[in-house]
Parts: C-alpha cells; sequence; structure tokens
C-alpha cells in the first residue's frame, strides 16, 4: 500500500499538508468565490446553517464528513473472500469498487476494482488461485474536517477514487469517492448503470408508496386525497422531500420513520448527509414488510 496505508490519521494530515502548502495556482483560482451563489438552509436543532446549493463554492464550504458514505452503509469485504463471495459483493452492491479490510474495517488494507476481478477471474477463464490481496489498490485516507476540494485534488494527483473517512482514533467513520465530490459541484451524475427514476412515486402495494424525494408535493397529496401542509404555515414547500425535511427540522437518516400529524408515516429509504433522495409513505405505525 505504500504510504497510502503507515498509519490512517497520520496519512491523512499528510495528505492535506501537501495540498495546502501549494498556494495559487490552482487551488486559487478554483476556490475563487463566484459572483452568483445559490443559498439553501440547513436547519438542526442548535441552529440554522446557510450553505451553497451547488457550483464551485462547495468545495471550499464542504467538508469531508458532510459528503460522505457513513459508516454503517459502506459496503467493504474482508481479505479471507472467496471470488464467489466477492463476486456476490459487487453484484448486489452495484458498486466497482470496495474496501479490504483485515478482521474489522478499522484495518483497511485497500480496495479492490471489478475490472481487476473480472479481466483475472473472467475473461480470461478461472486459470489462477484467487487471492484479494494480490489485486488490492490502494486508498487514501482523509479527515472528517478536510475540505472536498482538498481530497479532489488528491485524487486527481494520486489517481485514486476512494477515500476513507479516518477519526481522531484512526477508526473508520466514512467513505468518499471522486463521484460523490464531483456530484457536489455539478450535480447528481447518472451513468448507463444507473436505475431509471422517471416515475416520482410507485405504489409498491395497496396504500404503500415509493416516493422520490422531488416528488411534486400538491400531485402527491392528490393521491393520498390528504392535505399534507394543512397543519403548516410554510407555503413554500413544493416537494415530499422538502415536507419531511420540515417535519423533522434536519436530513433524517436512512431507516428513519418521520410522523406526521394525519397518520401517515415517512421512513426514509435513502438520504445522504446533506438530503433526502427516496422515501416510504403508509399509513401505519410500523414500517411495511417488504414482498
Amino acid at each position: 500500500m505504500g504510504d497510502t496505508t503507515d498509519g490512517s490519521s497520520s496519512a491523512a494530515q499528510r495528505a492535506q499538508t501537501q495540498v495546502e502548502q501549494k498556494k495559487g495556482g490552482f487551488l486559487k483560482r478554483l476556490f475563487a468565490p463566484s459572483e452568483t451563489t445559490e443559498i439553501v438552509q440547513h436547519h438542526t436543532h442548535e441552529h440554522i446553517t446557510i450553505m451553497p446549493a451547488g457550483g464551485l463554492g462547495n468545495l471550499r464550504n464542504l467538508r469531508v464528513d458532510d459528503v460522505a458514505i457513513p459508516r454503517p452503509d459502506i459496503v467493504a469485504v474482508g481479505n479471507d473472500i472467496d471470488l464467489d463471495g466477492l463476486v456476490d459483493v459487487f453484484r448486489d452492491s452495484g458498486y466497482s469498487r470496495v474496501p479490504v479490510y483485515n478482521e474489522t474495517l478499522d484495518e483497511p488494507l485497500g480496495m479492490i476494482h471489478l475490472k481487476d476481478v473480472a479481466l483475472k477471474h473472467g475473461f480470461n477463464g478461472k486459470t489462477r488461485q484467487f487471492n484479494v490481496e494480490k489485486m488490492m489498490r490502494p486508498l487514501l485516507f482523509a479527515p472528517p474536517s478536510m475540505p472536498i476540494g482538498v481530497l479532489l485534488q488528491k485524487m486527481q494527483t494520486d489517481r485514486l477514487h476512494m477515500a476513507l473517512v479516518i477519526d481522531e482514533y484512526g477508526g473508520v467513520d466514512g467513505l468518499v469517492t471522486i463521484e460523490d465530490l464531483v456530484e457536489q459541484v455539478v450535480g447528481e451524475i447518472a451513468d448507463e448503470h444507473d436505475a431509471k427514476e422517471d416515475e416520482p412515486w410507485v405504489e409498491e402495494k395497496t396504500g404503500v408508496y415509493l416516493v422520490q424525494a422531488r416528488a411534486d408535493l400538491e400531485d402527491f397529496e392528490k393521491v393520498l386525497g390528504v392535505d399534507l401542509l394543512n397543519d403548516t404555515e410554510d407555503e413554500d414547500i413544493d416537494t415530499m422531500g422538502g415536507l419531511v425535511f420540515m417535519l423533522s427540522g434536519r436530513v433524517p437518516t436512512r431507516g428513519e420513520v418521520i410522523s406526521h400529524p394525519s397518520g401517515y408515516e415517512f421512513e426514509i429509504v435513502e438520504a445522504d448527509p446533506r438530503s433526502i433522495k427516496k422515501l416510504r409513505v403508509f399509513k401505519n405505525s410500523k414500517s411495511p414488510a417488504q414482498g
């Protein structure tokens, strides 16, 4: 792994120091204030934080922990995994890269790329003994407080597309890919492998809806036959995600269930630290079983 694995915290600190020492040039132009910046409010129980909604300003205003995939959501494999198990992980997760660890995620060794597995054990047949460590590529390590612009430049310089977020005690807090960082500037990137989500909601079964956070609130109210904003005074909310955000006063985490005075429940199906992506709407007190 070289200098990317000998001490997670120190490696992250060195990465940040190396980039910050480069004055002017690329970073100076990149971080120059833009003339127009769209601002959105992020409410918490303590205060209201004003943050840019997109553009180059996010590279200096957002930290790694603002965009990282939280530890419980990280898909990773142990260094003792066999080929069939690894293929199953790639197939089930849909990812092309996953971290590799020794015993626990707090002992990361590197990452494995689907392309390397396919080239050595797929297209050419299973002619070689499988060893995940021999195919590993290095990882970057970053502290939670590192600006995402700094990490992005480090990824470009080292030609590495994945970083683990390391806390002050050397434990793994989250994971960031280069795509996560770029999306903070240009918006969500969908490739040919991403599932199409043209429909704002789908009725999974009677009375249970899987809803995109961007779904129009008024249109979905007509489906339910309920005025979901009846008890609020905020007329600026026009999406389902905005409604749930208003009810909770923050960005809820995946799996959390937010109750509405009408009796409907909003289960968070997909979310990142900054926004809600997808939710399940139903009128029971408990999340319905999938079937």
